[in-house]
C-alpha cells in the first residue's frame, strides 16, 4: 500500500535532479548566467548539491522499498 507514493516521490526526486543537473552544466558550458543576479563561482556548486542531493533523495526512496 505504501509502495505507490514511495515511487512517486523517487521518481519526482529522480527527474528533478536530472533536469537541475543537466540544466545547470548547460549553463555553465555556454557561459550564461545559472541563476539571475548571483555569480557562477556561487550558484554552481549551490545548485550542484541541490541536484545531487535531489538524486540521493530519489535513490533513497527506492532502497526504501
Amino acid at each position: 500500500m505504501e509502495n505507490g507514493p514511495a515511487i512517486f516521490a523517487a521518481a519526482v526526486f529522480l527527474l528533478f535532479g536530472a533536469a537541475l543537473l543537466a540544466w545547470t552544466g548547460a549553463r555553465a558550458l555556454h557561459r550564461e548566467p545559472v541563476a539571475e543576479g548571483v555569480r557562477p563561482a556561487v550558484a554552481v556548486p549551490l545548485l550542484l548539491l541541490a541536484g545531487g542531493g535531489s538524486l540521493a533523495l530519489g535513490a533513497w526512496c527506492l532502497a526504501r522499498l
